[in-house]
């Protein structure tokens, strides 16, 4: 199970290759991340306006986040496996591809169905995350592989949150046209930087695409996450709704019994066998919920008329401005957490980040009728989520071996991207059925909505809590051949790989 280095020669004369320059590569994986989490949340608050110049219903405009999350959840670990299987390089130009395709189609969309298909193309980049963190392992110097992932982690939080706060001041000023055409050029440069200034990783697991596995997968994801997304619209009694959660729960069963008798699964499932990769899950499964909760109820309080003695009378561009100490403590905390990994492990930041979390959520839950508290729980939430889900990914690393890190870190994407879809919905729904007859959300919505998202956050505590100890991480990697942890040997030996 040890990584098989694949370098370039030709014939028996030595190959000379130049070092890359690891600042760059981290410059262009960054933009890649940022472009396709903007574009993951940039949409939501301007859907009422997509929806009346394309004609259609706020409803049916929904479809376009729907596309977008259904494409992410079920391309991601098909295009993290191949990945590790072909290349990480050449799927990160194909990931970028169909992402720029995606958004100038949508850009260009002169109606809902053409919009739909731009965004579908755009979700199909929800395999830059695996296929980033792999090149990083592969690429960087050891001792910087947990100070980068947790940047580039810190980095899709940061992205969410920059899409919703900019949201409200691109429609306002422009057109929402431009909320595909301003990220566009973050993909460009992501794209040339990747085919002119990165090599192939030397990392790469030869196989066959399992495609029995991904088909079960697919039906599982959709089914779920279509579920979860419009049960509101359908009503969570429903045969539609209830219907396709059975048979998400269903195929996923079925997906596990095949994973474990197939020869070259999509996903090894012994690898959830493993603490550090479950517990890694589980954490970002929560902090999917917990970051897009926040997303929901701040700006939606910050919104509401101060004559509900609750509300804060704030504009779409204003509210979303209240974010922003979330995103700078993401962007802050996310290196801060690679740096602990590796002096402590990933444990004790994943716990820390569940702590500051809890505290975010408890805080408004009690009292939320000064612009102080929703600041300082913006503050305490990103600091959160900055520590948390770069923990995750460095938890993750070091729990597999690194023929296997695309398809390790495409089920913890996806894991993210389920809890913040149930996190939509769950908030969404908590508001819809705490409002007046007339739609106006009551304050109830809002305590009821920070309670939960703070009894979730307890959840990634208890999660954090169980996974192993940076001593018995170690013990369980050097018992599956993993020899790639940080540690003073590593030095030594990426620097001869570099100079072979």
């Amino acid at each position: 199970m040890n990584p098989t280095i694949q370098e370039p020669r030709t014939g028996s004369v030595p190959a000379v290759t130049r070092r890359p320059n690891t600042v760059l590569i981290v410059l262009y994986l960054s933009l890649g991340g940022l472009s396709f989490a903007v574009l993951q949340s940039l949409v939501a608050p301007a859907l009422s306006t997509i929806g009346s110049d394309l004609g259609v219903s706020t409803s049916d405009a929904s479809w376009v986040l729907t596309a977008y999350l259904l494409s992410a959840a079920v391309l991601t670990p098909v295009l993290g496996r191949l990945g590790d299987m072909v290349g990480k390089r050449r799927m990160l130009i194909v990931v970028l591809s169909l992402l720029l395709v995606g958004t100038v189609l949508a850009a260009l969309a002169p109606n809902l169905g053409v919009l739909i298909i731009g965004r579908a193309l755009q979700g199909a980049a929800g395999a830059i995350m695996p296929l980033s963190i792999g090149v990083v392992r592969d690429e960087l110097p050891r001792d910087k592989v947990g100070v980068t992932i947790g940047l580039l982690s810190a980095i899709f939080g940061v992205g969410a949150g920059v899409g919703i706060v900019a949201a409200g001041p691109i429609v306002e000023n422009l057109s929402w046209h431009w909320l595909f055409w301003l990220p566009a050029v973050l993909v460009v440069v992501a794209l040339l930087g990747v085919i002119f200034g990165m090599p192939e990783s030397p990392v790469k697991k030869p196989g066959r695409l399992d495609l029995p596995g991904a088909f079960i997968l697919s039906v599982s994801l959709v089914s779920l996450l279509l579920a979860i997304s419009e049960g509101e619209n359908w009503g969570w009694g429903s045969a539609g709704t209830i219907g396709l959660l059975a048979l998400g729960v269903v195929a996923l069963a079925v997906f596990v019994f095949v994973e474990l008798r197939a020869k070259e699964p999509l996903v090894d499932m012994r690898l959830m066998k493993i603490r550090g990769v479950w517990t890694a899950h589980i954490v970002a499964l929560v902090f999917g919920f917990a970051m897009f909760g926040t997303f929901v109820l701040v700006p939606t309080l910050l919104q509401l008329p101060t004559a509900t003695g609750y509300g804060f009378g704030e504009s779409v561009s204003s509210a979303g401005l209240f974010l922003l100490p979330t995103v700078v403590m993401m962007v802050i905390f996310g290196p801060v957490a690679g740096i602990l990994v590796r002096k402590v492990g990933p444990k004790p930041p994943m716990a820390l980040g569940g702590l500051f979390v809890v505290a975010a959520f408890l805080l408004p839950a009690i009292s939320h009728g000064e612009l102080w508290q929703i600041v300082v729980s913006g503050i305490l939430t990103g600091a959160g989520i900055g520590l948390a889900l770069a923990s995750t990914s460095n938890a993750i690393i070091e729990s597999v071996p690194a023929t296997q890190t695309g398809e390790a870190i495409s089920v913890n994407t996806v894991a993210r991207t389920i809890g913040s879809s149930i996190g939509t919905a769950v908030i969404a729904a908590l508001i819809t059925s705490n409002s007046t007859p007339q739609g106006l959300p009551l304050d109830d919505a809002f305590t009821i909505g920070f309670w939960v998202c703070a009894g979730v956050a307890v959840l990634a505590v208890v999660g954090a809590l169980a996974a192993p100890s940076m001593k018995k991480r170690r013990e369980q990697a050097a018992a599956l051949g993993i020899d790639d942890l940080p540690d003073e040997a590593d030095e030594l030996h990426l620097g001869q790989r570099h100079e072979s």
